[in-house]
């Protein structure tokens, strides 16, 4: 290539040839100059590529952001899930808990321990030497974390099963034990003839006594020793005023020679209620309460029953009476 060089200055025109190589060097240069020019302006742009910048993620391409804050923005990100599903986690986790502190303090109640022996609403104790573990064995990833979570969140849910086991357990020990006669029928502090063989006050004839003889004056109230249903109060040519009740699982209590019934075939009598008064009608020598235990129509000693609840601690001793 020839270039010719004119100016009025200039004598006489001059000219100047340039080879291949010459223009090569030439576009080399420039693109050089380009290239240096396109690194130096990235380079500053990237400085900024940390802030949210709209003008930096239209201008930088998608590789290059991902490779220049991916590392960190996307981190912050992946951190910033996974601690929202682990702080669900956690919530739920307490709310788990608190449904567990009242069914304990239930079951608590049910198996009669104080609350002043095993409060709920208040951490246990703890304490001991201090020794150092391995912490770069004992440190913890993310993913070691949540698995540790899941692990007591099952855990927790166990446990609450396990409880509302223990306490339909007891409950039902309770209401057994509520349908149990272990309250004394009479207020008095000392039963005139036990269970089992006696002279026969009227024949003397050696005769089997089916019950408990409480001596006390005419008219002294006698109440339920349990809860039931009554199924009978009528007269007895033998106990005379005499009222059954039924307290389930074929067990039956009877109280004989009363002078007056106040409940009838088919109430409700609580534990402790007023159903009758001492007299002495029927086969009797004078006032008193005949009581009588049976179950599957056997008699049974109401001594067991009686001192059974005197212990008033352990339902299922009271429920396994009638086992």
């Amino acid at each position: 290539m020839q270039i010719i060089i004119m100016h009025s200055r200039l004598t006489q025109a001059k000219s100047l040839t340039l080879s291949s190589k010459h223009l090569i060097s030439f576009i080399s240069l420039i693109v050089l100059l380009a290239l240096l020019g396109a690194f130096i302006f990235i380079n500053t742009l990237a400085r900024f590529a940390g802030s949210d910048s709209a003008i930096v993620k239209s201008i930088l391409p998608a590789t290059m952001l991902s490779s220049n804050i991916g590392g960190a923005s996307g981190n912050e990100i992946y951190l910033k899930e996974n601690l929202a599903a682990m702080a669900v986690k956690i919530g739920e986790m307490q709310a788990q808990l608190i449904r567990l502190d009242a069914l304990g303090e239930r079951v608590q109640g049910l198996a009669g321990v104080k609350p002043e022996e095993f409060n709920f609403k208040e951490a246990p104790g703890r304490g001991g030497a201090e020794v150092l573990a391995d912490v770069a064995k004992s440190d913890l990833n993310i993913h070691d974390f949540q698995a540790s979570l899941e692990v007591l969140s099952k855990d927790l849910s166990y446990r609450s099963d396990y409880l509302n086991v223990v306490e339909s357990k007891l409950m039902s020990f309770k209401l057994q034990a509520k349908l149990l006669p272990t309250i004394v029928p009479v207020n008095v502090g000392y039963n005139a003839s036990t269970f089992g063989r006696r002279l026969d006050p009227f024949s003397g004839r050696t005769a089997f006594h089916e019950g408990l003889d409480f001596s006390a004056p005419n008219g002294t109230p006698i109440v339920a020793a349990a809860g039931g249903v009554v199924v009978a109060a009528e007269y007895h040519p033998e106990f005379g005023n005499m009222l059954e009740i039924d307290h389930g699982g074929d067990m039956m209590t009877r109280y004989a020679h009363a002078s007056k019934l106040f409940a009838k075939v088919g109430d409700i009598v609580k534990r402790g209620q007023h159903v009758a008064n001492i007299g002495s009608t029927g086969r009797s020598t004078g006032s008193h309460l005949h009581f009588e235990v049976r179950i599957k129509g056997v008699a049974q000693n109401p001594h067991k029953f009686l001192n059974a609840g005197g212990e008033g601690t352990d339902v299922s001793k009271l429920a396994s009476l009638v086992r």
